[in-house]
């Protein structure tokens, strides 16, 4: 408690300059800039050509959103391994009533399909909240039943472009104001959890809970509604990307949204959300996840061989965590030598 209290002053008397160099954002920003930048002069088609720019900003909508979801389960001291099995769900899901109900509504399938993303998690919240077993544990079972249930369900099938209506498809490549409308959405839905995660006492709960979970059902607050909350919120969220996904690339099988768990994770680390909970800002999280697919773009761009771009991605992972644990060290010692000193 006494370092908490010694930080407060010392964070309100920086200048906001001081703020907004030291922020991981601005880091995240700065790293992107100079990422995009390197690639570009070494092989200028990465964003000079037809569609290149759009593709470097269209790409990552998906992880941005999966990565969300996962970090206010994160923020929670929990984790979500089964966000890429969802995905993959309502992937085919959508894509089954597009063929199936000819005319529906889009919207109506995006409700659907993030409708049964957030009855997903909710089993999730459910058996983390009940069972008292550890979120690792319960998302790991649930990641292969919710992927052995798509291979049951799909098989050696796939989502067809021709089930998809053409305005659908159209959102996959359209873009407003020379941006595309993907990122748009994606854009939106930052800004609502952002300000819900900061503004909204519910989400407030959310870093309470995992800052200190005894503290915080002493204080009233129900750590069960909590995390059927965030895995529900995790599971929409995940069950959005799908949508964002089939109307990207337009088709779809059984392994679609494998290995979107770990990225997921990644990017939310990266973006600053500490892995203990109790920490971390969504615009954080969606620049951790533009970044790392901004990277996973560029290094077939420069000629990495296929073999290394894991390793390189794996080490900016680890690098990102190590830095931030040394940033968090020096705050705290920082903090107490201002503390004593008064």
């Amino acid at each position: 408690m006494s370092v908490t209290h010694t930080v407060a002053p010392v964070e309100a008397g920086r200048s906001w300059f001081q703020k907004l160099v030291r922020a991981r954002e601005s880091s995240l920003v700065v790293l992107i800039i100079l990422l995009v930048a390197v690639t570009a002069a070494i092989q200028p088609s990465f964003i000079f050509s037809d569609g290149g720019w759009r593709e470097l900003l269209r790409q990552p909508t998906i992880l941005i959103l999966i990565s969300i979801g996962e970090a206010i389960v994160i923020i929670t001291r929990n984790i979500d391994l089964s966000v890429g099995s969802i995905l993959c769900l309502s992937t085919y899901a959508a894509g089954t009533l597009f063929a199936n109900v000819p005319g529906i509504p889009i919207i109506l399938v995006v409700l659907v399909g993030m409708l049964l993303g957030a009855f997903l998690g909710l089993i999730n919240g459910l058996l983390v909240a009940f069972l008292r077993v550890p979120s690792l544990v319960i998302t790991l079972g649930t990641l292969y039943a919710y992927r052995g249930i798509a291979i049951l369900w799909i098989g050696p099938h796939f989502i067809r472009s021709s089930w998809l209506p053409a305005d659908f498809r159209a959102l996959g490549t359209m873009p407003f104001l020379g941006i595309p409308v993907l990122l748009w959405v994606v854009l939106i839905v930052v800004l609502l959890v952002g300000w819900f995660m900061t503004s909204r006492r519910s989400g407030r709960d959310l870093y309470a809970l995992g800052s200190n979970p005894e503290a915080a059902t002493l204080f009233g607050l129900s750590e069960r509604r909590l995390i059927l909350g965030a895995f529900t919120a995790s599971g929409a969220l995940a069950g959005l990307a799908g949508l964002a996904y089939l109307a990207i690339f337009a088709t779809g099988d059984a392994q679609v949204g494998t290995g979107y768990e770990l990225q997921a994770v990644a990017a939310a680390v990266v973006g600053g959300v500490a892995i203990v909970g109790g920490s971390g800002s969504i615009w954080g999280v969606a620049l951790g996840a533009f970044f790392l697919a901004t990277i996973s773009n560029a290094l077939p761009v420069l000629g990495v061989p296929s073999l290394w771009q894991q390793a390189l991605v794996g080490l900016f992972i680890v690098g990102a965590i190590m830095l931030d644990r040394i940033l968090f060290i020096s705050r705290i010692r920082r903090a107490k030598r201002e503390g004593s000193a008064k």
